[in-house]
């Protein structure tokens, strides 16, 4: 079978620029499509023909690498993903999330149905926790700003895959960690980068916030897997919830990386002045385990080395 001619827009994110390595070694041909040049800069990808620097919003240009590049296959991971980002510039927001959403899809849709798209959603898109764990079945009730924008971003693509006959793929994570990540405000790299620095620790929020954490290479291979059954299926909408059996709260996973980097120096200071964010979540990823046989290959105590260690050999990149 040839191999397929893959788009990640922003493929320069944390999820992205692993999944594109990923997907490399398996000899895929792969293109990135990020607007974030600093990134490019600092992994020093310069003259890669692969690597495009541009916005999902400008439609003519997601039009121009669809045609030029033969896009057989769409990862959709670009998105304003901080809640407090979200909350502070919510316009910007929703016209990224829901609009640069839109406009994929508006592009497959115009230019060829055949093309596979797939969203990245996520566990916040489900809202608060009322249950044991969501289910994909569940009603998306979200409100917060980011959150929200992610539902909007989710419905979108579940009405142009049955309205349209689109085939699309959607997958909802929990909190990713691991190498590649330059978000400054996620709460792993944000401890790994104060114990190496040695400075104290702050937490935005009572600590108390509970989250699915999931390594990233684990989060790669369920986006391939999914991809893997569009292909074979060749029909509709096929939506997973891909969580974690490391489910731990802000606190317990600063003291984890605490404990692991043997550091007796760094203090925990909770801030408490994020009230925000949703209290306690937890994705039932039964149905991916099933259908996909997806399963979580990687230990916590592997993927926290790996990824500090990551940050420790990179850490003249986030000075």
């Amino acid at each position: 079978m040839k191999k397929k001619n893959i788009l990640i827009t922003g493929g320069l994110g944390l999820l992205g620029f692993n999944l594109f390595n990923y997907l490399n070694e398996k000899k895929y041909n792969v293109f990135i499509l990020d607007k974030n040049s600093n990134v490019y800069k600092k992994l020093k990808l310069q003259n890669n023909q692969k690597i495009i620097i541009g916005n999902y919003l400008d439609f003519n240009l997601i039009k121009k690498i669809i045609k030029k590049k033969k896009i057989n296959i769409i990862f959709h991971l670009g998105a304003i993903t901080q809640v407090l980002e979200g909350i502070k510039y919510p316009r910007e927001t929703f016209e990224n999330n829901i609009q640069g959403t839109v406009n994929i899809l508006e592009m497959v849709r115009k230019i060829n149905k055949n093309i596979i798209i797939i969203f990245s959603s996520t566990d916040k898109a489900y809202g608060e926790l009322n249950s044991k764990g969501y289910k994909e079945n569940d009603f998306l009730k979200a409100k917060f700003p980011y959150d929200l924008s992610k539902s909007c971003a989710d419905l979108i693509c579940q009405s142009y895959s049955k309205f349209y006959q689109l085939k699309i793929g959607i997958i909802r994570c929990g909190n990713i960690f691991g190498k590649f990540d330059f978000n400054d405000n996620r709460i792993i790299p944000e401890t790994i980068k104060a114990i190496l620095k040695k400075k104290n620790i702050a937490l935005r929020s009572s600590g108390n916030l509970k989250r699915d954490y999931l390594y990233v290479n684990d989060a790669a291979e369920a986006y391939f897997l999914l991809m893997k059954k569009i292909i074979r299926k060749k029909d509709g909408l096929h939506i997973y919830n891909v969580g974690s059996k490391y489910n731990f709260t802000v606190k317990e996973i600063v003291n984890k990386i605490i404990k692991f980097s043997l550091s007796n120096k760094t203090k925990v200071i909770i801030k408490n002045n994020s009230k925000f964010e949703i209290k306690s979540q937890k994705l039932n990823y039964s149905k991916i385990i099933k259908e996909l046989k997806w399963k979580q290959r990687y230990s916590f105590n592997y993927s926290i080395n790996e990824t500090f260690n990551w940050y420790k050999n990179n850490l003249k990149l986030f000075h």
